[in-house]
């Protein structure tokens, strides 16, 4: 028997009796990108509104009488709830769902199986895997390449079927039924048990899933494809967004664009040229700031030579500079009795440095640096007392 959100995606909330609760780990991400393991109780319900992960979509967010459910999977006929809190097997509970997480799971999972069966039946193009991602989905086709002119078409027609509001039902079939024969669909997990669920879209498609869905195509609202990536070997990555979610894109691009209006002081129109004239500057500035810092590194180089104080130890500091500029100054000094001490770079901030003089001298002073001898450039911050030129 399919859970209660597979019969009813749009129910939001729900009543339902624990069966069990035991101790559990969930392992997680944290916030610093590292793995956490937290403790814990995995509940089962006697049925559930919460979506449990599986088919390329992922688990439904929601509480269990205001106890928040961090993760759902699905155990055969069951589904776990992870809570940090325990509840009491033979409790009636309130199940409620995160809506706007579960509506866009909704647009998104229909949105695949409309593109999927179109590209098909369009170019032939097969789906070989899908990902329901947090920003974008990814729909991964048995192909090489896919043209602009092939993705334009597909994008054309999704939109007319969305205008045309095709209903979209859902079916449970059992698995001696010879309408399973007709069914698309990548096979059934190894622990299936019962009926097969089959997602029609009336004229278009069917297909076995287990993934909440829109009932009307028109709930989608609009599809827009992103473009594509290329994928693993001899696959095409076609990235798309469906409903709430292009109407977000549309937002962040507007406001982006207005910004961009504004610093580039002229309209969206001609945004492009305008930064390529500002490429080209900026090139154009980088090459000369390049040549003046060598012509400047020279002219450093014969003023330390000409110093009434050259000799011994040099010690220079500019906030401008980088490794090439202090190899230009080393190499034009030349000396092999004058230890040379060089730091560009920010004085707050990380820099680089570069000793060079009597081989001996760099041995010795060079490890107490962080400086490895046989690399006489680091990058580490500038040492104070510095003289800046």
């Amino acid at each position: 028997m399919a859970f209660r959100c597979q019969r009813d995606s749009y129910a939001r909330e729900f009543a339902t009796t624990v069966v069990s609760c035991r101790p559990a780990e969930l392992q997680t991400e944290g916030s610093n990108g590292k793995k956490e393991v937290l403790s814990g109780f995995q509940v089962v319900l006697e049925d559930t509104l919460l979506f449990p992960e599986g088919g390329g979509q992922p688990d439904d967010h929601g509480t269990i009488d205001g106890v928040p459910v961090l993760r759902v999977t699905r155990r055969g006929a069951q589904a776990d709830h992870f809570t940090q809190t325990p509840l009491t097997p033979g409790r009636e509970v309130q199940v409620r769902v995160d809506w706007e997480r579960r509506f866009d799971h909704m647009q998104q999972h229909s949105g695949q199986h409309l593109i999927t069966a179109v590209a098909d039946h369009l170019f032939g193009l097969k789906t070989t895997s899908w990902e329901l991602g947090r920003l974008r989905s990814v729909i991964e086709l048995d192909s090489p390449s896919v043209t602009t002119e092939q993705v334009a078409a597909i994008e054309q027609s999704v939109n007319e079927k969305i205008r045309d509001r095709l209903p979209v039902n859902v079916r449970e079939l059992s698995l001696d039924d010879p309408e399973v024969e007709q069914v698309r669909g990548r096979g059934l997990p190894d622990d299936h048990a019962g009926p097969i669920r089959v997602v029609t879209i009336k004229s278009v498609d069917s297909n076995m899933c287990c993934g909440t869905h829109v009932s009307n195509l028109s709930d989608l609202q609009v599809i827009k494809i992103l473009g594509t990536e290329k994928g693993k070997k001899n696959k095409t990555n076609l990235i798309f967004l469906a409903g709430n979610r292009v109407l977000k894109w549309m937002e962040r691009s507007h406001g982006t664009e207005k910004a961009l209006t504004s610093l580039l002081k002229c309209g969206a129109e001609d945004h492009v040229e305008a930064v390529k004239k500002l490429q080209n500057s900026t090139k154009l500035l980088q090459k000369n700031n390049l040549n003046l810092l060598r012509d400047l590194a020279v002219h450093v180089a014969h003023s330390l030579r000409n110093s009434p104080d050259w000799g011994g130890v040099v010690a220079l500091h500019r906030k401008e500079g980088d490794s090439e500029f202090m190899n230009i100054i080393a190499n034009e000094i030349g000396s092999e009795e004058t230890l040379l001490f060089l730091t560009v770079g920010d004085e707050k901030g990380a820099g680089l440095f570069l000793l060079a003089g009597p081989a001996e001298a760099v041995e010795t002073l060079g490890p107490r640096l962080g400086l490895d001898c046989k690399c006489r450039v680091a990058a580490l911050p500038p040492p104070p007392e510095i003289l800046e030129l």
